[in-house]
């Protein structure tokens, strides 16, 4: 129960909350529909455009279906070998490229299968006399593969672990084989999984952006956003910018319509946690083919890691920390995260609360209940307008008022609070309705509320989630080339960008270097939410 004083005030907060994001994605999607309409609208039907909206789609697809196609034997066999050495620690290496970013991923995937990386060179040893190529589609499905192969592992482990144990037992005692075991049981367990994981993981590859710049190769192998980026950023061309900003605006509304009507993704991410015995893992025949897949997948996701450390700890990290330039870009970048996730904060406490407000009164009108829905699914609007379109939009809207990298940082901060919105939602959300079950009512009869009810009653709970949920939009943003990429410049560098710029100056070395350092940065970012995460957890059971 929330006392009406506080209900208004929550409820108005939510709208000017969701006005301020509405505000800022509309400005931006209204400058790109404005600015040379005519000449956009035949850019549309230019051949090329066209050829890169079917490879966008085409390597999406691929991508998933190599996902999810090398994903599920990788979770059969973890689900198998309960007691396989070192299970927890390769579960918890599925983890690490979802917190690192993408440049740093992108880095460690070209010392490996890079021209003088060790697959390469690995092959020239067997007396290949060409060698394998990382830039183009095959090196832009490795690295969607590297960083989406662990997310539908884990999804997948997770469905595979909610099977009872009275399953397994009664396939022991039927004698059932591995096919019939994963036709009966197995992969009922997964299939209602397939469809929001493969979603999930297309609408990423769809609007993947760093991997792509970094490893495309040239125009045959270009999606829409990293088209966008060059039009402007190189060519300056707005009409065909706006044109490629439009079309993808309309592919991830299909995309985010599609993700609507499959089942969710994440629904069945949670698991028990009990002792499962699966007697169907005990041969030697399914150990050794367990033991090769998981051995295989560790190759894939954890040499690319080794060669960020290994490459990173190699550089003059001495020099490299001691440079004024590292340090710029260091204090940039976490002005930039601190904002852009105290904001993200801010916008997802106002909106949940609004939502908390609307639910716990006695009548609600149509208007509130719409308005109720609309903050639910707001967060999700703005996986609507990627980064490089939001940043255009703004780039056309800001030209005629100067030089667009006076507003650079602000940009940058607001389109990284915005794509952290998401996440931060997610997590806080279910965190506050909890904590509104157990003490609304009790709160409400003791006439607690305003900022008493902060500071006594909802903070001790509550910053457990948000200290998790800031640290990891602070990594989000930490990690991020797609917002700074059009308005990186001299006077704006951030740690990103900077490893970016040496990648581009042939000073592969140092890129290296800054690389490790910002791997590092993130993935303690992201640890330490977890670890508050762990730590609150205890503390309320």
């Amino acid at each position: 129960m929330i006392q009406r004083r506080d209900s208004r005030r929550f409820i108005y907060s939510g709208a000017l909350a969701f006005a301020a994001v509405l505000l800022f994605m509309g400005l931006a999607v209204a400058a790109l529909l404005s600015f040379d309409a005519g000449a956009s609208s035949a850019a549309v039907l230019d051949p090329y455009t066209l050829r890169i909206l079917r490879f966008t789609l085409w390597q999406a697809s691929l991508s998933t279906l190599i996902s999810i196609g090398l994903g599920l034997p990788v979770a059969l066999a973890l689900a198998r070998q309960r007691d396989f050495p070192g299970r927890i620690w390769i579960i918890r290496l599925m983890a690490v490229p979802m917190g690192l970013p993408v440049i740093v991923g992108a880095l460690g995937i070209i010392a490996i299968w890079g021209r003088q990386g060790v697959f390469n060179t690995a092959l020239l040893a067997l007396g290949a006399d060409q060698p394998f190529s990382i830039y183009g589609l095959s090196g832009i499905l490795i690295a969607h593969v590297f960083f989406n192969l662990p997310l539908a592992v884990r999804f997948f482990l997770a469905g595979l672990e909610r099977v009872p144990d009275e399953y397994w037992r009664m396939g022991a005692s039927l004698g059932l084989g591995p096919i019939s075991t994963f036709r009966f049981i197995e992969w009922p367990a997964v299939a209602k999984l397939v469809p929001g994981v493969a979603g999930l993981i297309f609408m990423l590859c769809a609007t993947s952006f760093t991997l792509v710049l970094l490893l495309g190769g040239g125009p045959a192998a270009t999606t829409i956003e990293v088209a966008i980026y060059q039009a402007l950023r190189f060519d300056f061309d707005p009409p065909r910018a706006i044109a490629l900003s439009l079309i993808q605006i309309g592919m991830t509304g299909v995309l985010l319509a599609v993700l609507a009507l499959l089942p969710s993704a994440d629904a069945e991410v949670q698991t028990h946690g009990r002792a499962v015995r699966r007697f169907d893992g005990l041969k030697m025949s399914a150990r050794a083919w367990d033991g090769v897949i998981i051995f295989l997948s560790l190759l894939l996701v954890g040499l690319p890691l080794v060669a960020v450390a290994s490459s990173g700890l190699s550089a003059d990290l001495v020099r490299l920390l001691s440079a004024r330039s590292f340090w710029t870009a260091f204090a940039t970048s976490m002005t930039v995260a601190v904002f852009s996730a105290s904001l993200a904060i801010i916008v997802s406490v106002a909106m949940i609360r609004a939502r908390q407000a609307i639910a716990a009164r006695r009548t609600t009108g149509w208007l509130l209940a719409v308005f109720s829905l609309v903050l639910g699914s707001g967060s999700s609007l703005v996986l609507l307008v990627p980064p490089v379109v939001l940043g255009s939009g703004w780039f056309l809207l800001l030209r005629p008022f100067g030089d667009v990298a006076l507003f650079a940082p602000a940009l940058v901060a607001a389109i990284n609070m915005l794509m952290a919105l998401p996440f931060v939602m997610r997590v806080l959300e279910p965190a506050f309705a909890t904590h509104q079950v157990r003490i609304g009512r009790l709160s409400a009869s003791l006439g607690i509320s305003g900022f008493s009810r902060f500071r006594l009653v909802d903070w001790p709970v509550l910053w457990a989630p948000v200290a998790m949920a800031f640290s990891f939009a602070m990594a989000l943003s930490l990690g991020d080339v797609g917002a700074v990429a059009l308005f990186g410049s001299e006077n704006f560098v951030t740690l990103p960008w900077l490893v970016y710029s040496n990648m581009g100056s042939y000073r592969t070395n140092d890129a290296a270097g800054y690389a490790f350092i910002l791997g590092v940065i993130c993935l303690v970012l992201a640890a330490g939410g977890v670890s508050r995460q762990a730590s609150a957890v205890k503390a309320g059971s």
